[in-house]
C-alpha cells in the first residue's frame, strides 16, 4: 500500500491564501480569528505569535542582544539593529519612483511620497492643520499642551520629541554615530557630517542672489548677504552700535567692559579678539601666509588678500543703494554715499 503523498500548499479556509509549509496556516488564520495564545507573565499582555512576545518580553528585562559592530549600540530586535547600521553604511534602499530620491526605511518613502500626492491623512482635533505623518502631529500638538514628555536621564531636562531628547544626550555621552568615509571623523548629528564632509567633495550648494558666490553651509550664505543688504540685527544695550555678526557684537562689547582675554606670549601686550592676537603674533614673526593664487603676493591677514584679489577678479561686492554703483572696498562705498547725504 503506497504512502500519501503530502500536500504542496496549504490554503487558508477563509481568505484562501496559500502557504508552502503547514505551520504557517494556524499562524496566519489568527488574523481572522483574533486568537492570541501567548501571554506575557509581567504584564499580561497576549500576542498571536510567540516570536512577537519574545520581542515584547524585551520590554520588561531590558535586554538587547543585536549589537552593532560600528558603534557598538545595542537594539532588542535585528531589524532595528538593520535600520541602525543604515546611519553607518550610507544605504537607502527604498527609491521613490516620482523624484529618485531614496531613503534609508520604508517608512521614510511613504512619508515622502505623500509630498508628491498631497496627501496629509493625520489631522488636528484641536485646530484641524493636516500632516503627512503621525509623528508630525504628535510633535504639533505639543504646541497645543505645553507637554515635555521626554526627559533625559542625566541632568533631567524635558523635551517635547524625542530624536530632541536622543541628540541631548549625545552631549552626556559623547556618542558620534555619524562618520565621515573620507577622513574617519565622527559628529554627534546628521546634518554637521553633512556639512563636514562638503570639505572633502567640495560642494558649495549655498549661493548668493546678489554676487553669485557660493558656500559651505546655509548660515554662511545668511552672513554673507549682510554685505549686500546692510542688516545689522546684533545690537549693543550700552552704546546702539549695531553689527552684521554675532562675534563683532561679543569682541565689540570688550570696548565697554576693558577685557582682553588674548594675551601675547612674547610681549605681553592684550586684545580683545583672538584674530586680533593671530595678527599682532605676525608682527615678530614676519609670517605673511596669506598667498595671492592671481600674482603671487603675500600678506598677513586674510582680510587684506580678500581685499587685494578684487584687483584681480574686478568684484564689486559693496552697492549702493539709492545709484546702484557699487565698490570693491566699503570704504569707497562709505565715502560715495557722503555725496548722497551731502546737502
Amino acid at each position: 500500500m503506497s504512502k500519501q503523498k503530502p500536500q504542496s500548499t496549504y490554503q487558508c479556509d477563509i481568505c484562501k491564501k496559500t502557504f508552502n509549509q503547514k505551520c504557517s496556516l494556524p499562524t496566519h488564520r489568527r488574523i481572522h480569528t483574533g486568537d492570541k495564545p501567548f501571554h506575557c507573565d509581567i504584564c499580561g499582555k497576549s500576542f498571536s505569535q510567540k516570536v512577537i512576545l519574545v520581542k515584547h518580553i524585551r520590554i520588561h528585562t531590558g535586554e538587547k542582544p543585536f549589537h552593532c559592530d560600528i558603534c557598538g549600540k545595542s537594539f532588542s530586535q535585528n531589524d532595528y539593529l538593520t535600520k541602525h547600521k543604515r546611519v553607518h553604511t550610507g544605504e537607502k534602499p527604498f527609491r521613490c519612483d516620482i523624484c529618485g530620491n531614496s531613503f534609508s526605511q520604508g517608512t521614510a518613502l511613504t512619508v515622502h511620497t505623500r509630498i508628491h500626492t498631497g496627501e496629509k491623512p493625520f489631522r488636528c482635533d484641536i485646530c484641524g492643520n493636516s500632516f503627512t505623518a503621525s509623528s508630525n502631529l504628535a510633535v504639533h500638538k505639543h504646541i497645543h499642551t505645553g507637554e515635555k514628555s521626554f526627559r533625559c536621564d542625566f541632568c533631567g531636562k524635558s523635551f517635547s520629541q524625542n530624536d530632541h531628547l536622543t541628540k541631548h544626550k549625545r552631549v552626556h555621552t559623547g556618542e558620534k554615530p555619524f562618520r565621515c568615509e573620507f577622513c574617519g571623523k565622527s559628529f554627534l548629528q546628521k546634518n554637521h557630517l553633512t556639512k563636514h564632509k562638503r570639505v572633502h567633495t567640495g560642494a558649495k550648494p549655498f549661493r548668493c542672489d546678489f554676487c553669485g558666490k557660493s558656500f559651505l553651509q546655509n548660515d554662511h550664505l545668511t552672513k554673507h548677504k549682510r554685505v549686500h543688504t546692510g542688516e545689522k540685527p546684533f545690537r549693543c544695550d550700552i552704546c546702539g552700535n549695531s553689527f552684521s555678526q554675532r562675534t563683532a557684537l561679543t569682541v565689540h562689547t570688550r570696548i565697554h567692559t576693558g577685557e582682553k582675554p588674548f594675551r601675547c606670549d612674547i610681549c605681553g601686550n592684550s586684545f580683545t579678539a583672538s584674530s586680533s592676537l593671530a595678527v599682532h603674533k605676525r608682527i615678530h614673526t614676519g609670517e605673511k601666509s596669506f598667498h595671492c593664487d592671481f600674482c603671487g603676493k603675500s600678506f598677513s591677514q586674510n582680510d587684506h588678500l580678500t581685499k587685494h584679489k578684487r584687483v584681480h577678479t574686478g568684484e564689486k561686492p559693496f552697492r549702493c543703494d539709492i545709484c546702484d554703483k557699487s565698490f570693491s572696498q566699503k570704504r569707497s562705498l562709505t565715502n560715495h554715499m557722503s555725496n548722497h547725504t551731502k546737502v
